[in-house]
This record gives C-alpha cells, sequence and structure tokens, in this order.
C-alpha cells in the first residue's frame, strides 16, 4: 500500500526546493522587473513605485506559497506476502512487492525485522540505495548487498532463535538496552545466518505515464536449517520510504527516533512508523517565476477553450520560463504596465517559490484596469496558475474605488495544452527531470482548460502605504 501524491495537496518531494528551473532571457535576471507602463515599480525592493506623481494609486501584488514541504514523496507498508489475502510475516520462499514511483536523486530506505531476535532488522544504511545512476537512468537487479542486518538497541539481546523476550515466544518486551543506539547487529551468539542466507532484495523498473514506476521485491530465502541448524528465519512486514535526506527512519550511532522503527524491531509490526511517514510524505509544489500585466482586455494571456496564443506561455508552462511572454507584453497595445515576478522576497536572486515564501511586485492602475497574471505550477509538464478564464482580476469598483485584499478564490490552474500530461511529479519531460527546456510530446487537446487542482497559493492585493 503507497501513500502516493494526491492532486488536492500541494507536488515533488523533498529535493524540489533545490530545483533549478531553465535559465530564462536578460529581462530575467533583475529582481521583479517592471516592463512598461508609466508607473513602472523600480524593482529595486526599496518601496519606489517609480510612479509619475499623477495620483494613480499603486498596488502591491504578493504571491505567497502556502502549501507544504514534504521530506518523502512516497512512503507506504509492505506487510502482504505474494499470493496471500491477508497481512503477514513471510517464511522461506515467501516475497513481499511494493511499487513506487522515483525522480534522480531518490534514494530508498525500507525495514523488515529478523523475526527470530528481541530488536534486529534488515535496512540499508542511512543514505539508502540509489535508484538513478550517474546518467540518472534507473537502477534495476539485485540490491541485497546494500542491506545489513542492525541492531535497534531498544531491547536486551537475547541469543537468536532461543531467546524468551522473541516474538515467536513472548507477546511482551524485553529489558531495554543498556546500549540505545542503533548499530550494526553483533554476533554475540555465533550463530547470525549471512545476509544472503535469508534475504534477497531486488529492483524493477517499468515506464508508466511517462514516468518511472519501482517494483521492489523482498524474498525469504532462508530455509529449515538457516539458524541454529533447525530453523528458518521468518521475515516481517516493514516500511518504506523515498527520500532525498539521509537517515530517513534511523541514523547508524544514535537512538531510535521514537517514529515506530522499534515495534518493527521488536514485534515485526510496521504501522506505527507508516503511519509517522505518510504524515510527511506527499508532493512539494513551487511557483515558477512569472509575468503580470495590467489591462483593460481580457484574455491577454490565453483564451480558455482555444490553443494557446503562442505568446510565451508554453515557455512559461513547461519551463518556469517568463522572458519570452513578458518580451510580447512590452509590444502589446493593449497593456499598460507589464514586468515580470521571479525573485522571492528576502532571496538574493530569481528562482521558484518554495512553500513559505513569497513573490512580490507594484505598479500604478486607473480605474477600469485589470490584472492578469501567470506563472507555472513546478513541477508538472504544462500547468499555470492563473486568473479564472484569463479575464483579468478588477481593480476598481464601479464607483472608480480601489480593491484590495485576497483574491485568491480567483486563481485556477490551468493545462496549456502544449504537453502530454505525465504522472504528476515524477514525469521524465517535466522540469525537475527533462534534459533541456521545451521538451516533451505534443498534447492532443491543444487547448488551454481549467484543471481541478486544489492549489496553496494565496494571492493578495494592497495599495501602497
Amino acid at each position: 500500500m503507497t501513500k502516493a501524491l494526491s492532486l488536492s495537496r500541494a507536488l515533488m518531494a523533498a529535493g524540489a526546493l533545490t530545483l533549478l528551473l531553465p535559465a530564462c532571457g536578460d529581462d530575467d535576471t533583475q529582481p521583479n522587473p517592471p516592463t512598461s507602463g508609466d508607473g513602472d515599480a523600480t524593482g529595486d525592493g526599496d518601496g519606489d513605485t517609480g510612479g509619475d506623481g499623477d495620483g494613480d494609486p499603486t498596488f502591491v501584488v504578493t504571491i505567497e506559497n502556502t502549501g507544504t514541504a514534504f521530506s518523502f514523496p512516497q512512503s507506504g507498508v509492505f506487510n502482504t506476502p505474494v499470493g496471500a489475502n491477508e497481512p503477514g510475516p513471510i517464511g522461506p520462499g515467501g516475497s513481499y512487492e511494493f511499487t513506487f514511483f522515483a525522480n534522480p536523486g531518490h534514494s530508498l530506505t525500507f525495514a523488515t525485522m529478523f523475526i527470530p531476535s528481541n530488536d534486529f532488522f534488515y535496512a540499508p544504511d542511512g543514505d539508502g540505495i540509489a535508484l538513478f545512476d550517474d546518467q540518472d537512468m534507473p537502477i534495476t537487479g539485485d540490491i541485497t548487498a546494500q542491506l545489513a542486518l542492525w541492531d535497534s538497541g531498544t531491547e536486551v539481546d537475547q541469543e537468536p532463535g532461543v531467546g524468551a523476550d522473541q516474538p515467536q515466544r513472548s507477546a511482551g518486551t524485553g529489558a531495554a538496552d543498556a546500549n540505545t543506539n542503533v548499530r550494526l547487529a553483533a554476533d554475540t551468539f555465533d550463530n547470525l545466518p549471512d545476509l544472503t542466507d535469508v534475504i534477497e532484495a531486488t529492483l524493477a523498473v517499468t515506464e508508466v505515464n511517462g514516468a518511472y514506476q519501482f517494483t521492489v521485491t523482498i524474498a525469504n530465502v532462508s530455509d529449515g536449517t538457516t539458524l541454529n541448524g533447525d530453523q528458518a528465519v521468518p521475515l516481517s512486514p516493514g516500511s518504506f520510504a523515498i527520500h532525498t535526506a539521509p537517515n530517513p527512519m534511523f541514523e547508524v550511532g544514535a537512538p531510535d527516533f521514537g517514529q515506530g522503527l522499534e515495534v518493527i524491531a521488536e514485534d515485526g509490526n510496521p504501522m506505527d512508523l507508516t503511519a509517522n511517514l505518510a504524515a510527511d510524505t506527499g508532493g512539494t509544489f513551487l511557483a515558477s517565476p512569472g509575468v503580470w500585466a495590467v489591462t483593460q482586455t481580457a484574455n491577454v494571456l490565453f483564451v480558455p477553450g482555444q490553443a494557446d496564443l503562442g505568446a510565451g506561455l508554453e515557455a512559461i508552462a513547461e519551463d518556469g520560463s517568463p522572458g519570452e511572454l513578458a518580451t510580447s507584453l512590452e509590444g502589446n497595445a493593449d497593456v499598460s504596465a507589464s514586468g515580470v515576478f521571479n525573485t522571492p522576497v528576502g532571496a538574493d536572486g530569481p528562482g521558484p517559490l518554495p512553500p513559505g515564501m513569497s513573490y512580490s511586485f507594484e505598479f500604478d492602475a486607473t480605474p477600469g484596469d485589470l490584472l492578469t497574471l501567470s506563472g507555472m505550477l513546478v513541477p508538472s509538464n504544462d500547468w499555470v496558475f492563473a486568473e479564472m478564464g484569463g479575464a483579468g482580476i478588477a481593480l476598481f469598483d464601479d464607483a472608480g474605488e480601489p480593491i484590495t485584499g485576497d483574491v485568491t478564490a480567483q486563481i485556477g490552474i490551468y493545462d496549456v495544452g502544449t504537453e502530454v500530461n505525465q504522472e504528476l511529479g515524477f514525469g521524465v519531460d517535466q522540469v525537475q527531470n527533462q534534459s533541456g527546456p521545451d521538451t516533451g510530446a505534443v498534447d492532443a487537446d491543444t487547448t488551454v482548460r481549467m484543471i481541478s487542482f486544489d492549489h496553496d497559493f494565496t494571492i493578495t492585493i494592497e495599495l501602497a502605504e
């Protein structure tokens, strides 16, 4: 059972915060630069709007990413043996299988109990098992050599296969270990079998919806003589996580994290650890640099139900690059002011917008003006956030008074229709994985259309003080 990405939550997972979008045009290298209009913001961050003193109000727009930065793009449990109808341990000849999606840079960690022990478990070390090679190609085959038998340091060790407090003979808990650190299991009683006599783990990969889907098989290769000459070594259900940072479940030389690994290591029950991993699993979504424009004409960026206008929105939607569209807006007679938002507030330079940060830009406007804006939902193939219908956000009411406040309800997510959609957050042609800009097959449906997606971008409009 995998806790996969949910489209109602914000993508990529750990590692998304270091995403590097493709290089943009020269006009994208300055913080949120305006490009036209007599009330242009200077973009120097000092609050100077560059207005002409004609009394037009200055609006300040803030785009905030209120999503969550998750540690794990995928995590889950393996607990039902292949061919079985219900959860349980695996004995000789038995196996578990589980699947997940992953990107280059991701690693795999899983844990399963060496059942005839007090608190031993099989797992890779803190770095996990790399899923891609140096050429960003998926790794397949036997990964058993990357596993080790660990002591969780949570219960006193008794002779494997004999101890009174081990699961086969007791439902209780043994005495606490004096050494509480996670460490390699010691062969204190000179009877631990070789790792390859107990467990075999393999990786296979298939391409599903334009992404790499991995299948892990954990097989029990022990027999009735593997332990003490008269016992097999059953393996327990376990938990897994896909990660970029090290030590997702434990740190060698440090005490157990208290997140549920102890329950696997002592009792073969993965549910506590699985639940704690799931709470930090999901898609981490970012906003790309984008464009804004002030106009009195609707649909200067796109027309719903029609093909992309070819003015540069495709480059934002696929690559997070606003330069082409910013240039197009400069020459648009229906646009009185326009610019690029590309530098998160407090950042040293342009970049995507991670959870907890915001873009901000300013402009002057007159009654009748509308604000239109757009940036990429990262990572996707060609999705953008923009105002509903591309119709613009009214900046003044019927009495000519400025409208301020939260306008998030007027923002939706649109598929620009220029690239085939792949598994969200894992597609090989999405910006985090693609070999270069403008990569990916053309969408059969070339129309710009709104999609059902609960984004986490909050947009507010205020008047400059």
